[in-house]
């Protein structure tokens, strides 16, 4: 079985765009095998990707195609989604997904490093790699409203549910990293948390105090 040190997982370049016809077949063939529609994309469209340094590609070190996954932008850059993530089958279980998911999710903030990156994802495998990086769990509501992406759904064997409850849930879990969120986060530091909690320390001393003054107070007046 091969391991990821067979394996070079790199921004994709022109070099790769004799793959596509592999890449754009093997992404038709997994969504039949797991039941579930995606957005089809031409061969051109993945070719583009590559030429626009959009795309992560992994090859194996015998010249194989193995993995691919590339970057689309919704509401004018506001959102990101790492699309299309596909490992090649003879390769599967060798802890690519996971390389190739962290390479794009790196490119992705180097390129657009104050869009929100989101994904939609039935895979508890994705799930898991998806929380490693930083995402959480949302409502639809916290996505992208661009039609353009929501139409491709329409491939999904379960759109009708998507429609029904008019964009609002599905079976996919949302997940998002927002960088606003994490920037306030890491902005506060561990000296700024005990500070905060030394406060609430000293508040709840001053009321214990307060509370065994006025017991005092009492029991001397009886």
């Amino acid at each position: 079985m091969s391991t990821l040190s067979d394996f070079k997982v790199v921004v994709a370049g022109s070099e790769h765009v004799v793959f596509k016809e592999q890449i754009v077949n093997e992404m038709a063939e997994s969504a039949k095998v797991r039941g579930t529609g995606i957005a089809k994309r031409s061969p051109d469209y993945v070719a583009q990707k590559m030429r626009e340094g959009k795309a992560v590609i992994a090859v194996h070190n015998d010249g194989t195609w193995a993995g691919f996954c590339y970057i689309e932008t919704w509401s004018h850059e506001q959102f990101v989604a790492n699309s299309g993530l596909i490992v090649n089958p003879v390769f599967r279980k060798s802890g690519l997904a996971k390389a190739i998911k962290k390479k794009i999710f790196e490119l992705s903030r180097q390129k657009y490093p104050n869009a929100k990156i989101f994904g939609l994802t039935t895979g508890l495998a994705v799930m898991k790699i998806n929380s490693e990086l930083g995402y959480e769990p949302v409502t639809y509501s916290e996505l992208t409203t661009d039609n353009d992406f929501w139409k491709g759904c329409q491939n999904c064997v379960n759109y009708d549910i998507l429609s029904m409850k008019e964009r609002k849930n599905c079976l996919c879990t949302a997940m998002l990293y927002d960088p606003a969120e994490k920037e306030i986060k890491k902005i506060e530091t561990p000296a700024e948390t005990f500070k905060k909690r030394s406060k609430l320390y000293e508040r709840f001393i001053r009321l214990k105090n307060f509370i065994l003054l006025k017991k005092e107070l009492i029991t001397k007046n009886e």
